[in-house]
C-alpha cells in the first residue's frame, strides 16, 4: 500500500490541479462533453499487490460506440499506460497465480477470443479461435490451464422441409423457429438454439477441451479447487430447468471423468461459488426463494464436501454482490449496497463485519445507478472502482488494515476540470404514508444562485428494484446545464434499505412509491428555491411506469416525458423478452387469471384523467417494454385531444443511452418538451 508520503503527493497533485484550474473559466457541461468522457472499470490487482490491470472504457465520436482498452498502473500511482498495442475491444484481465501473464479477452476479426500478456517480455499472442465468445476466464491454481465458459451452438427445431428453391432464385429468408421459453434477449435479439458450456485450454495455447456436455447450461463465475482436480460453477441441471428459471444450485465438474456433483438444493439462486484457499471451504451467494418481488442475497459458506452450510451474513439485511476470500481463509470481503451508496467489507467466518470504504461506484455513466468492482491481492491490497459525485469511475486503493483510500487516476481532469458541474445534495424526508425516512439527491443548476427560483424536473430510476446515488450522471448533469434542479428519489421498492422496504411493492405496484416521490418534491419545494409553477417529471423503463402513473394522479406538473414504459402489465407480461418472469413475484397468477389486478396497476388504467402534456419516447428495437407499450399512451392521449409527441429511436433496444449519440438524443428531446411549457 501506500506510504503516508506517497499518499500526501497524490494528493498535493489533485490540489496543484485545482489551483491551477480554479483561475481559468469554468463553462457548463454540454451535450458533446458525454463522448469525451471516461470510466474506469473491473480493476484487477496483481497478486503481490503491486500492479493493476483495469479497463478504461471511453466513447468513438466517429463510431458511436462505447471502446475499452486495458490499462495498467502502479498501486503507487506510476507507470500508468496502456497494457497491449491493440485498438480492439478488450476485456475480463485475469492475473496468472503467479502474476506472471495476464489472459484477457479481446475482439478480433473473427469475433472474440482469449489472449495472453506476458508481464516480463510484453508479448501478447492470442490463445483461442472459438465458434462462439469466451467468458468467465478463471487459470489453474498451477497457472498450466484456462478454465471458461462459452455458449455451444445446435439446431433449431425444424417443423416444415422446404422444397429446394431454382438455382439462382432469391426466396425469403428462411423463418425462425424456436421451442424455448427464453428465445429473444433485449439488447441482443433473437436467441440462436444452444447451451452455455465449461471449457479447459492449456495456458501455452492448443485445443479447448469441452468438460459439460449435456443440455443445460452451465455457467457464471468459475473457481477451481486448489488441486485443480474441479471447477465449480452454478446452473440449473434438472429436468425443468426452463420453468424453473429462478433456481440454481452450486455444481462441480471433475477435469478427468466429467462427472458432475451437486452441492447445494435449496429451492432459489444459489451461485457465485469460490473455493477457500486453504481448500476447507466453498462460498456462494443466494436466498430460499419465497417468491417475492425482492429477496435480499446472502453469503453462505459450507466444507469442500458441501456439508455444515451456514449463512455468516444472517444480520446483514443488505444483498451481497461479490465476495473475495482472504489469503488466509479466515474471511472474505464483500461488495453490498446501503442506503445508496456501495461498500466494500470484511466478514469473518462467525458473521463480524469490518466496513472498509463506501466510495464505490461511477461505472454508470448515464443515470447515477449504483455500480462498482473490486479485487484484492494476497497481501490484502484492494482495488476499486472510485465514485464521485463530480467524475466517472476512477481507480482506488484502499486495504482493510488501513481504510485509508487513494485515487491513482485522473481519467476526465482534461475535460471536467473545465466544466461548472451541479452540485449534488443529500436529502431525507419523511413519507406521508408511513412515516418512513425516504433518501433522495437534488442537483443544483449550472451557475446556482440561492436568491432564484428555479424550474424542477423530477428523475424517476428504473428498476424498480434498483437505486440511485450521488455518483456522477451525464444525463442529470446536462438538466442542469439547461438550467433545471434535479431530483431524484429512491422510494419504497429500492434496494439498499433491506428486503422488507424493497418488498414493500410485492403486488402493490405502482403504489405507494408515488407517494413517497411526491412527498419528497414537497420537501424539495420547502427548501425555497422551486418555482412551483414550473414543475416537470421524467423516467424510464419503471421510471417510465412511475411517471405515466404520477401524471395519472395529479396535474401538478407542467409536462412529462414517459421513456420505455409498461402501460399495460396484461400486454407487456405476454410480450416482453421476460415475459415468463412476473406471475406471482410481481402478481398473484397469469394475467388471465387475475385480469383485475393486473389491470388496477396498469397505468393505462388512469390515462382517462391525464391532462399533463406527455412526450413518449421509446427505441424501436426495445424488447423489454416494446414500443407498444409506449404505443398505447400515446394513442390514448391521441384520442383524447391531449397534446403529446411521440419519439422513436431507431436502432435502440431498452438501453436507449448505450450510444452517447441516443443519450444526447434522449436529454435534447426531453429538455426541448420542457422547454416549451415553461
Amino acid at each position: 500500500m501506500l506510504n503516508f508520503f506517497q499518499r500526501l503527493g497524490l494528493v498535493l497533485v489533485a490540489l496543484l490541479i485545482n489551483i491551477n484550474t480554479s483561475a481559468q473559466e469554468k463553462t457548463k457541461f454540454s451535450s458533446l462533453d458525454v463522448f469525451q468522457l471516461e470510466y474506469a472499470g473491473d480493476p484487477q490487482i496483481s497478486p503481490d499487490g503491486s500492479t493493476i490491470i483495469y479497463r478504461r472504457t471511453g466513447f468513438d465520436i466517429m463510431k458511436d460506440r462505447s471502446k475499452g482498452n486495458l490499462w495498467t498502473v502502479s498501486t503507487d500511482g506510476k507507470n500508468h499506460h496502456k497494457l497491449t498495442s491493440r485498438e480492439s475491444n478488450e476485456s475480463q484481465a485475469k492475473w496468472s497465480p503467479s502474476g506472471d501473464r495476464i489472459a484477457f479477452i479481446s475482439s478480433s476479426e473473427n469475433g472474440s477470443e482469449i489472449y495472453l500478456y506476458w508481464v516480463d517480455s510484453k508479448v501478447t499472442a492470442k490463445l483461442t479461435q472459438l465458434e462462439n465468445s469466451p467468458s468467465s476466464i478463471s487459470w489453474s491454481p498451477d497457472g498450466k490451464q484456462l478454465a471458461f465458459s462459452m455458449k455451444v451452438n445446435a439446431k433449431a427445431p425444424v417443423i416444415a422441409k422446404m422444397p429446394a428453391k431454382p438455382k439462382g432464385a432469391k426466396w425469403a429468408a428462411a423463418p425462425r423457429i424456436t421451442d424455448r421459453l427464453k428465445h429473444e434477449a433485449d439488447g441482443r435479439g433473437y436467441l440462436k438454439p444452444g447451451f452455455s458450456h465449461i471449457f479447459v485450454i492449456s495456458s501455452e495455447g492448443g485445443s479447448p477441451r469441452q468438460l459439460t456436455k449435456e443440455d443445460y447450461n452451465h455457467r457464471g463465475s468459475l473457481s477451481w479447487s486448489p488441486n485443480g482436480e474441479e471447477i465449480f460453477f452454478s446452473g440449473n441441471l434438472t429436468e425443468n430447468w426452463e420453468y424453473d428459471f429462478r433456481n440454481s444450485e452450486v455444481y462441480s465438474v471433475n477435469l478427468q471423468n466429467q462427472k458432475i456433483k451437486t452441492y447445494t438444493s435449496q429451492n432459489g439462486p444459489d451461485h457465485r461459488p469460490s473455493v477457500s484457499p486453504n481448500g476447507k471451504y466453498i462460498s456462494y451467494l443466494g436466498y430460499k426463494d419465497k417468491v417475492q418481488t425482492y429477496q435480499v442475497a446472502q453469503l453462505t459458506i459450507m466444507d469442500i464436501d458441501g456439508e455444515n452450510k451456514k449463512v455468516i451474513t444472517s444480520n446483514l439485511d443488505r444483498s451481497v454482490k461479490n465476495a473475495v476470500w482472504s489469503k488466509d481463509s479466515k474471511g472474505l470481503y464483500i461488495l453490498f449496497e446501503d442506503k445508496g451508496k456501495t461498500n466494500i467489507a470484511f466478514i469473518d467466518l462467525n458473521g463480524e463485519i469490518t466496513n472498509i470504504t463506501d466510495v464505490v461506484g461511477g461505472t454508470s455513466i448515464g443515470r447515477p445507478y449504483a455500480s462498482g468492482s473490486y479485487s484484492v491481492s494476497e497481501n490484502g491490497e484492494i482495488a476499486f472502482t472510485y465514485a464521485a459525485s463530480n467524475r466517472p469511475a476512477e481507480l482506488g486503493v484502499t486495504s482493510l488494515k488501513s481504510k485509508e483510500v487513494a485515487v491513482l487516476t485522473q481519467l476526465n481532469s482534461d475535460l471536467l476540470d473545465y466544466r461548472s458541474l451541479g452540485e449534488v445534495e443529500e436529502i431525507w424526508y419523511k413519507s406521508t404514508v408511513d412515516n418512513r425516512d425516504i433518501q433522495g439527491w437534488i442537483v443544483y443548476p449550472y451557475n446556482f444562485d440561492e436568491n432564484k427560483k428555479y424550474p424542477i424536473i423530477i428523475e424517476n430510476h428504473g428498476g424498480p428494484i434498483l437505486n440511485y446515488t450521488a455518483n456522477f450522471s451525464a444525463e442529470i448533469q446536462l438538466y442542469a446545464a439547461a438550467g433545471y434542479i434535479v431530483f431524484y428519489p429512491n422510494p419504497r421498492g429500492s434496494t439498499s434499505y433491506g428486503e422488507e422496504f424493497g418488498n414493500l411493492l410485492y403486488n402493490n405496484y405502482p403504489g405507494e412509491d408515488y407517494n413517497d416521490v411526491m412527498d419528497g418534491l414537497d420537501a424539495v419545494i420547502k427548501k425555497g428555491n422551486v418555482d412551483e409553477d414550473l414543475l416537470f417529471v421524467t423516467g424510464g423503463s419503471a421510471g417510465g411506469i412511475m411517471t405515466a402513473w404520477m401524471i395519472g394522479k395529479t396535474n401538478r406538473f407542467k409536462a412529462a416525458v414517459v421513456a420505455k414504459p409498461v402501460m399495460n402489465w396484461i400486454s407487456k407480461t405476454l410480450t416482453a423478452d421476460n415475459y415468463y418472469g412476473y406471475a406471482n413475484s410481481r402478481y398473484p397468477g397469469q394475467p388471465w387469471e387475475n385480469f383485475e389486478n393486473y389491470w388496477k396497476f396498469s397505468p393505462i388504467s388512469l390515462v382517462g384523467d391525464v391532462e399533463t402534456p406527455t412526450m413518449v419516447m421509446v427505441g424501436m428495437n426495445d424488447l423489454r417494454t416494446p414500443p407498444s407499450e409506449a404505443k398505447q399512451l400515446y394513442h390514448a392521449l391521441k384520442l383524447r385531444k391531449i397534446e403529446t409527441v411521440l419519439v422513436e429511436i431507431p436502432e435502440a433496444s431498452h438501453g436507449i443511452a448505450s450510444r452517447p449519440s441516443n443519450l444526447i438524443t434522449k436529454i435534447a428531446h426531453t429538455i426541448a418538451w420542457f422547454e416549451k411549457y415553461k
